[in-house]
Parts: C-alpha cells; structure tokens; sequence
C-alpha cells in the first residue's frame, strides 16, 4: 500500500499450508484511519496450484459509512535468455486513459484494438479500462506463455513495459490512477457490504515459433 509504512501493517495470518495462505487486516487504528479514513476489513488469500498462481482480496466495509475501493497489484513478467524485443506481448481490446503530463488520466479515453505482436522497440506506460469480464493478457516466448486473467473486480489495468527494460508489469486496478481524488471510476461499497477481487496467473508451454533462446 503506497504510502503506508509495513510496519503498521498487522497482517494476521488466518491459514497457512503448503499451497495456500490467508492473511486479514483491520483497517480500524487510529494511525492507519490517519492515512486513509474508512474503517474496513481487508480478507487476502494467495493460492498456488499446478495450473497457477490466484490472488483474491475482499474488503468488508465498517458500518461508519461507505467505503471508497481503488487498490490494485503490480506483477512484472519477464522471460530470461531471450531478448525483450522477442517477447510477444498480447493484450484485449480495450479504452486508453489520456493523462497529463504527470500521468494522471484527465478524463478523456479512447478505443483500442487488441495488441499482439513482438514487443521490438516499443515503450507502454499506459492505463487503460477494460471492456470484458475476464480479459486475458499474455507475455510469449522461448516455448512458454505467461497468462493473467482478471477473474472479478478489477475494471482497469496500467501496461508498463519500458523500452530499455528487461520486464513487463501488467497491473490489476479497481479504479485508475488518482481515482481516490477524481472520482473517475470509483465504486464505493456500502456498510457492512463486501467487494471481491480476484486474478489468476498461469505459465503454460508453447509450441515453438521459430523464436529461439540467446547463448
């Protein structure tokens, strides 16, 4: 959580085993209220089974009012022994977000195809609204297929794949960038009410498409 300091974040941890591990958080201090004020209940659990890896988070709302939801994860993907211009980036349809020139969006968006191709020279550092349900997000090569999945609640993502970097971040938002002050995108939950979301990443092998490791 940007801005806040790991030490006041006293996670208790709910269930641990080989695959799977629960953690709760109460958003009730007063030094935690002091940084964001909406009491609420922070429930996460990371799973980790053959086919992948799920992350789900809940946020139960305190009964003092409603509770604003924009948070969100950065996974970065990257795929050693082969050059980042060979990466294949494959990305949904979707709406760009126009930001200023502080990357904060200015409330304008615009259509996009979907991107599938070589990533080659090319710099994304771009927040975009989803239009699917599920979107799917890929990161391919040397034989293998990295693959988010969006499974609930999270409407937006930022893409940030910097040219002269070895790594690519595909982020899961409930809201976009600046939405706790906008209001662009913001949903709000209701007392006592919960809100779920939830994502999914899987590595798969692929066939081989003439793209081959470096030395």
């Amino acid at each position: 959580m940007h801005g806040v300091p790991w030490a006041l974040l006293a996670w208790e941890v709910c269930e641990a085993t080989s695959d799977r591990i629960a953690a709760r958080l109460n958003w009730n201090r007063t030094d935690l209220l002091a940084v964001f004020p909406f009491p609420h209940d922070l429930e996460m659990t990371v799973t980790l089974r053959p086919e992948g890896l799920s992350v789900e988070t809940t946020l139960v709302a305190g009964s003092d009012g409603p509770v604003p939801v924009s948070f969100g994860f950065h996974p970065y993907f990257g795929i050693p022994g082969l050059a980042r211009a060979q990466w294949r980036l494959t990305l949904p349809a979707m709406r760009r977000l126009v930001s200023d020139e502080r990357g904060i969006p200015s409330g304008e968006e615009y259509p996009v195809e979907a991107f599938d191709s070589p990533l080659g020279a090319i710099d994304f550092d771009d927040g975009f609204a989803v239009l699917e349900e599920r979107p799917r997000f890929s990161l391919a090569g040397a034989g293998l297929r990295i693959t988010l999945e969006f499974l609930a609640g999270y409407r937006y993502t930022q893409v940030f794949a910097p040219k002269d970097k070895d790594y690519v971040a595909i982020e899961p938002m409930t809201a976009p960038t600046n939405a706790l002050v906008s209001g662009q995108g913001l949903r709000l939950v209701e007392p006592g009410e919960r809100f779920r979301a939830a994502f999914h990443i899987r590595i798969d092998p692929m066939a081989e498409s003439g793209t081959r490791r470096q030395p």
